[in-house]
């Protein structure tokens, strides 16, 4: 028989905050947002660059959000000490896990509360921590998770049913994301998701839950904005899109003769699409970063990842006449488990020592098991859709001038992100070869 669900709320709707406090805190997140997102975005091209540029992911589409797995590891750099926690605050350079919480509580109750009900881009955001219910987590780190990072606690048995499994729910009604845990008796076979008409159906892999497992921390991040100004779904044609191999397929691109904002450099060009923008004074915007050459995606990359703090100087901030203008459409689902990738990127502790003794009261070595991340991302006249969620388990053991027109022709690989530009955090980023790969 199955055991109750454990629901997460399912939006940000319980995070009251009036218009003076609302401004008060984008006055914060304004005047604090610089250091930190500067952080923030070059770990976020870090990820970027490392991710695209191994051997099992080179010239394939990939979507992922960085600020999803970076809020999972501020979670665990809160609930560790020592050498782990300073190898964590060294990857996310941050100064103290006190500076990660305060940047996150205002990002959780501010930049990704739901935008919908006053016209902006629907956002929901939740992270949950599932405990084995013999553990007891520790009243700081509790408090911390609770309060700043808005996370759902809950006590489960992972000892004597072990057959467990997140899964995202898409609700029809309120178009967000929900996690749902559920965990059977002492059977022992996976039971799948049923009917879950979820954007992201299955975040832990069949049997990565067992009787080891001490604790879960997971999160999901949805984002669905429309245009500023829509494409008109007539005039999507057929084009050429150029493959790295030499070979070219026929892709539906979007278009337009409205003026765009673009920016050209001397080797690549950059496209930002407006979000219409809500009452809030959020504004978030999807950019396209285009290299003039079909195979130069990896050297742009390079690029963006070394300057990474003068990436809002290569941003285009003013309107020009477009000549020829299409942006293909494009849907892609991507999944990995990040460990091997963090470990790469110096991050080994929390895998190996432990170190994670403020977490739960328990005098066993608890260490980070996996991490798992999966994203998906839909991009069409309307607008954009956009899915995230990152799952911990821990167990024992220079510009040109702009000329009178210009072209925009994504007809060949290119890099996407989506950014929130109050504060400047990169909420998506992604790189795609072939828009009709998936």
């Amino acid at each position: 028989m199955l055991a109750p669900k454990v629901m997460i709320p399912n939006t940000q709707s319980d995070i009251q905050i009036d218009p003076t406090q609302h401004q008060q805190l984008l006055d914060f997140l304004r005047s604090e947002s610089a250091l930190a997102n500067n952080q923030h975005s070059s770990v976020s091209l870090t990820i970027a660059k490392h991710l695209f540029s191994k051997e099992s992911h080179r010239n394939k589409n990939i979507v992922l959000s960085p600020l999803s797995l970076q809020v999972v590891l501020s979670i665990i750099a809160a609930g560790s000490d020592g050498s782990t926690q300073q190898q964590l605050l060294d990857f996310l350079q941050s100064n103290s896990t006190d500076q990660l919480n305060s940047f996150a509580s205002k990002l959780v109750s501010v930049i990704l509360k739901d935008g919908a009900p006053a016209g902006g881009p629907r956002l929901s955001f939740v992270d949950g921590v599932w405990v084995e219910k013999t553990l007891s987590l520790q009243p700081s780190f509790k408090q911390i998770v609770s309060n700043d990072y808005k996370a759902n606690l809950s006590s489960v048995d992972f000892k004597n049913k072990i057959c467990f499994y997140i899964c995202s729910l898409f609700t029809t009604k309120f178009k967000c994301i929900n996690f749902v845990l559920q965990y059977f008796g002492q059977r022992s076979e996976f039971m799948g998701c049923k009917k879950t008409n979820g954007i992201i159906k299955q975040l832990l892999p069949s049997r990565s839950v067992n009787s080891l497992t001490r604790l879960i921390i997971a999160n999901a991040l949805y984002f669905k904005g429309v245009w500023n100004d829509k494409f008109d779904a007539s005039k999507t044609k057929d084009y050429d899109f150029h493959l790295l191999n030499g070979s070219s397929i026929k892709v539906p691109f979007m278009t337009s003769k409205e003026e765009q904002y673009i920016r050209a450099f001397d080797d690549f060009k950059v496209l930002g699409l407006p979000y219409k923008q809500g009452e809030d004074k959020r504004e978030f915007t999807m950019y396209f970063f285009l290299p003039n050459a079909k195979d130069g995606l990896p050297t742009l990359l390079e690029k963006l990842a070394s300057e990474s703090e003068s990436l809002k100087h290569k941003l285009p901030y003013d309107r020009v006449e477009v000549g020829d203008f299409r942006i293909p459409r494009f849907n892609i689902s991507f999944g990995l488990e990040t460990s091997d990738m963090l470990k790469e990127l110096g991050v080994v502790l929390p895998f190996t020592n432990g170190g994670l003794t403020k977490m739960v009261n328990s005098s066993q070595n608890l260490c980070i098991s996996k991490i798992f991340h999966k994203s998906f991302i839909d991009v069409n006249e309307e607008g954009t859709e956009a899915v995230a969620a990152t799952a911990t388990e821990v167990f024992t053991s220079s510009g040109m001038g702009f000329p009178t027109r210009l072209d925009f022709v994504a007809g060949h690989p290119f890099l996407f992100m989506i950014r929130e530009e109050l504060t400047g955090t990169i909420i998506f980023v992604g790189q795609v070869f072939n828009p009709l790969a998936g």
